[in-house]
C-alpha cells in the first residue's frame, strides 16, 4: 500500500506492510520490550464450567478459575481458587469469603467476592475498576481507593455512565464489609 507524503502533494510515497518481527539489538521483539513478557510465554485459559463462580485473568499472565469448595456453608461460604500464577506457576487457594477485607484484598479474593455477592458487571467482564488488568497473584491492594480514582477520572472525562457504575459497584462492596460488622 503507498501513501503520499504529507506536506505536498505528489510528494514521497511511503510503503506500509506486513513484515516478519524484528529484533533489537538486545534480541527483543516489540512485544517483549512493551510488555516485558517473552514472546514464546503463553497464557493457559480455563474455560467455565457450570460449577464454576469465575473463570477468567488478567494481562499479567495470572489465569484462575473459582468453584465452591466442598465444606462451604451459609455461615461460612468458602471457594477454591486454582490457576496459573503470573509466573507460570500452578496454585491453588482456598477463601473464606466473609473474611475478605476490600480495602486489603488480592484480585482472586475481589473476584471470589464479585462472584459471590452477583455484582452487575453492566455486560461487561468485570464490575473492577481496569488498574486490576496487571495485578499478580500475591498483589493486595485498596481496590475501595481504585474504586475512588476510577470515579474521579470518569467525571473529570465526562463519562457519567461510566462514574455511576463504578459508584454502584463500590457501594456493592460496601455493603458487604457493613453486612459483616
Amino acid at each position: 500500500m503507498g501513501i503520499n507524503g504529507i506536506g505536498t502533494e505528489g510528494g514521497p510515497a511511503a510503503w506500509y506492510g506486513a513484515r516478519r518481527t524484528q529484533q533489537n539489538a538486545a534480541g527483543k521483539n516489540f512485544a517483549e520490550q512493551v510488555n516485558n513478557i517473552p514472546a514464546e510465554k503463553g497464557y493457559t485459559v480455563f474455560m467455565k464450567t457450570d460449577d464454576m463462580l469465575y473463570s477468567g485473568g488478567n494481562g499479567s499472565g495470572l489465569s484462575f478459575y473459582i468453584k465452591y469448595a466442598e465444606g462451604s456453608t451459609e455461615d461460612d461460604p468458602t471457594v477454591i481458587a486454582k490457576g496459573i500464577d503470573e509466573n507460570g506457576e500452578e496454585f491453588e487457594q482456598t477463601i473464606h469469603i466473609n473474611r475478605i477485607n476490600p480495602k486489603s484484598a488480592t484480585i482472586v479474593e475481589m473476584r471470589a467476592l464479585e462472584a459471590y455477592i452477583g455484582v452487575d458487571k453492566n455486560g461487561g467482564l468485570s464490575s473492577l475498576p481496569p488498574e486490576t488488568g496487571m495485578m499478580g497473584l500475591r498483589d493486595r491492594t485498596d481496590f475501595m481507593d481504585m474504586f475512588r480514582g476510577q470515579i474521579r477520572d470518569m467525571k473529570l472525562l465526562g463519562q457519567s455512565g461510566a462514574a455511576a457504575y463504578y459508584q454502584y459497584s463500590m457501594q456493592a462492596y460496601w455493603n458487604f464489609l457493613y453486612r459483616k460488622m
